[in-house]
C-alpha cells in the first residue's frame, strides 16, 4: 500500500476549541496545495469515551481504527498543537499512545503548528510534543508555525488572521513538498507500505 493521505491532527478534545478550527483551516491550505492527497482530519473531540479506557490499549475501539490505519498509510502528519498548562493537552499524547509502536510515525513527515493564548503561541507544546515523535523516529520537517494570542487571531467563524493566514499557506506548501519527497522504505527501519 502506498502512503496517499496527509493526517491532520486537531490536538485537543475540548468541545469547540479552536484547535479544530486551526486545523480545518490547515485541512482547507491542504486542499488547495495537494489536491491529489485526501487529507484525514483527526479530530479528538469526536474520539468515543471509551477510548480512554484502560481497555483501549490492547483493543481500542472501532472507531480509533481509521485513525490508526491513516497514520499507517500517511505520507505525512500535520498536528495542531495548543499549549494547555506549558504542554500539550493528556488526550493528544494518550491518542499517540495508542498507536501501533513502533510501526506508527516512523519515517513519517511530521510538522506542527502550535496555538496559545500566550506571545509564545504554544512555542513550549510544540517542543515538548516534538520530542515524542522524534522518540517515534518521524521525519521532522523544519518549519513550524506558531499562532499566539490566538483569541485574537482567529475571528469567531474559524479564520485566521491574514499575515497568519499566509504563513500558514507557507507552512503547508513547504511540507507538501517536503513530504513529497519521502518514499516508503526510504527510511532504515520502516518497512515499505
Amino acid at each position: 500500500m502506498l502512503r496517499r493521505v496527509i493526517v491532520v491532527i486537531a490536538g485537543s478534545n475540548r468541545p469547540g476549541s479552536r484547535t479544530l478550527q486551526v486545523a480545518r483551516e490547515a485541512v482547507r491550505h491542504l486542499g488547495a496545495e495537494a489536491p491529489d492527497l485526501p487529507v484525514h482530519l483527526v479530530n479528538l473531540e469526536a474520539m468515543p469515551l471509551d477510548l480512554f479506557v484502560p481497555a483501549s490499549y490492547k483493543n481500542p475501539p472501532a472507531a480509533f481504527l481509521p485513525h490508526q490505519a491513516a497514520i499507517l498509510g500517511a505520507q505525512g502528519v500535520l498536528t495542531i498543537v495548543p499549549e494547555y498548562n506549558g504542554s500539550y493537552p493528556g488526550a493528544l499524547k494518550y491518542f499517540i499512545d495508542l498507536l501501533k509502536f513502533p510501526d506508527s510515525l516512523r519515517g513519517v513527515p511530521c510538522s506542527f503548528v502550535g496555538l496559545a493564548a500566550g506571545e509564545w503561541g504554544g512555542l513550549r507544546a510544540v517542543e515538548q510534543f516534538e520530542m515524542v515523535f522524534k522518540y517515534r523516529s518521524a521525519l521532522l520537517y523544519g518549519q513550524s508555525l506558531y499562532v499566539r494570542e490566538v483569541h485574537r487571531n482567529l475571528s469567531p467563524e474559524g479564520r485566521l488572521s491574514a499575515p497568519l493566514d499566509e504563513r500558514l499557506c507557507t507552512l503547508v506548501r513547504g511540507f507538501v513538498s517536503f513530504a513529497r519527497q519521502v518514499r516508503p522504505g526510504q527510511v532504515a527501519g520502516r518497512a515499505a507500505t
